[in-house]
């Protein structure tokens, strides 16, 4: 079972949230992926719980800096014992209601679209301004991805100056090994400003049996 938090854990209204939210404060969102990307509040950061959270929480999130949660019903505690016992001890709460209270209420909302790999092979041949950003580890990536993909390793967008480097006019296919890491680069793009973007559900493991993408590897991957 999850321990309690070592503090207590605050209950946002809608306008407590807003007035927090208003400064420079990490929004996390932890709900499941396909949950986070059909909506969420405009500049959240997702990590959700079903995948390696504890991991690319560490990875992800400052440490220095306020947050505020937004999570699947019943899952605030769990959140944050997990975010306590990694040392994030600036928890400033969680929205009450989550999610559907913040739709509910006629907030603002943003949303990342999925793709399925079908898609992308329709799109390949079609679409000029196409860049696949594959955010795996350079390891995976050499092991095998799209041809004319860019890869990018997810931790590495966490560096403004790295997401600087995108063009505004390119449109950004992300994709990772199976869908979870994809859905965190997605949300840190949106947060600095790159909207024109998808989502490829499933990541290289669709893609690699879609059969009308061409694959590739690197040759150092071959010896």
């Amino acid at each position: 079972m999850e321990q309690e938090p070592a503090k207590k854990l605050t209950a946002l209204t809608i306008e407590a949230f807003k007035n927090i939210t208003a400064e420079d404060v990490i929004i996390l969102d932890t709900r499941p992926a396909g949950d986070f990307t059909a909506g969420f509040v405009p500049g959240s950061i997702f990590i959700g719980l079903e995948g390696r959270f504890e991991e690319w929480a560490a990875a992800i999130l400052p440490a220095n800096k306020n947050m505020v949660l937004i999570t699947a019903p019943g899952a605030e505690t769990a959140t944050a014992g997990k975010l306590y016992r990694m040392g994030f001890d600036s928890i400033q709460g969680y929205l009450e209601g989550g999610f559907d209270t913040w739709v509910n209420a006629g907030e603002p909302v943003d949303l990342v679209i999925d793709i399925e790999a079908d898609e992308l092979a329709m799109d390949i041949p079609h679409d000029k301004n196409l860049l696949i950003v594959d955010v795996r580890r350079d390891t995976e990536f050499a092991d095998g991805h799209v041809k004319g993909a860019v890869n990018i390793p997810l931790d590495e967008l966490t560096d403004v100056a790295v997401i600087a480097e995108f063009d505004d006019h390119k449109n950004l296919y992300i994709h990772c090994a199976a869908g979870y890491r994809s859905v965190i680069a997605a949300s840190l793009l949106k947060k600095h400003g790159l909207h024109n973007l998808r989502n490829i559900v499933g990541g290289w493991e669709e893609i690699k049996n879609q059969g009308k993408i061409t694959v590739e590897k690197d040759k150092t991957a071959m010896n």
